[in-house]
């Protein structure tokens, strides 16, 4: 069997009822693992050797939700973001997305979610230095086969940006560069974006740009996951968990209202291999809540 006979025999086995993957899947959902969450993690661990960048990470995201996820350099939240955004895989432990998971899935499928269901924001804006902005943005476009120059013009328009669309990124701003991969992240309409460092290039102004485009769009219904070392940025997010050396380090929630669903709905508390799971009531804030 050659290579994209493989290909293919992956994805037919990910569709056919009956089929080891499709029984795993089934499995996760009617056990209700994932059940009312848009992302499932189950003792996540990512091992290189004797280090252990993500210590057995439990942690549940529902759909809408804006989370932040901080930690100072080589924390593991970054490694964290690769694995959710299926550009890498855990060494240990189980991922849900859309209670499918991703360690069952061949490099074709995983491709496919990263097209469809996840946006990706990057510190570093990695646009195509001889291409305009709206053409950098229909590069996102082109993985769907499907390039539409008017809807990529009005993804730049959403972020500010439709007077600066035929420009090279060498004739933008940093922050303009940065609202370029925010409209190129969300082209294709993704469930959940994941941005990694988002701000940590900009000055406060266009740091203040760039966050009201995530609150527009988590008031939208977006999933929202900020992975940051800013504390301003992680206030920002509806819930905030803090990561040490590949370990749970705290939980904070900054929206009670946010948590109370978040429990109705029979979320729990995140978890690692440092941390004794507890829950914690609603009416029990791990700090202030604030004046938003």
């Amino acid at each position: 069997m050659n290579e994209n006979q493989k290909s293919s025999a992956e994805q037919e086995s990910a569709l056919v009822p009956g089929t080891e993957v499709d029984a795993k899947q089934s499995s996760a959902q009617s056990s209700g693992q994932g059940s009312g969450m848009l992302l499932d993690l189950q003792g996540v661990s990512k091992i290189y050797g004797d280090l252990r960048a993500l210590d057995s990470v439990s942690l549940s995201v529902p759909a809408g939700q804006w989370l932040a996820v901080v930690g100072s350099s080589g924390s593991g939240k970054t490694t964290l973001m690769n694995i959710i955004g299926c550009m890498d895989s855990p060494s240990e432990g189980s991922v849900l997305l859309e209670g499918q998971r991703l360690e069952d899935m061949g490099s074709a499928q995983l491709a496919d979610v990263r097209k469809d269901v996840v946006g990706l924001v990057f510190q570093k804006f990695y646009l195509v230095p001889h291409l305009t902005a709206v053409e950098n943005v229909m590069v996102a476009q082109y993985y769907h086969s499907v390039v539409d120059e008017q809807q990529a013009l009005a993804a730049l328009e959403r972020v500010g940006l439709a007077e600066r669309a035929h420009h090279l990124p060498g004739q933008l701003s940093g922050g303009e560069q940065q609202r370029v991969c925010v409209a190129r992240a969300l082209i294709n309409n993704p469930k959940l974006i994941l941005a990694d460092e988002p701000t940590g290039n900009l000055d406060e102004v266009n740091e203040k740009i760039v966050l009201e485009i995530f609150r527009q769009l988590h008031e939208q219904g977006t999933t929202l996951i900020v992975v940051t070392h800013d504390a301003l940025v992680a206030s920002c997010a509806q819930r905030e968990i803090m990561l040490s050396h590949g370990q749970l380090a705290g939980e904070t929630w900054n929206d009670q209202s946010a948590r109370q669903a978040y429990n109705s709905a029979g979320g729990r508390p995140a978890t690692s291999g440092s941390t004794i799971p507890s829950h914690n009531p609603a009416n029990a804030p791990t700090k202030s809540p604030k004046t938003r």
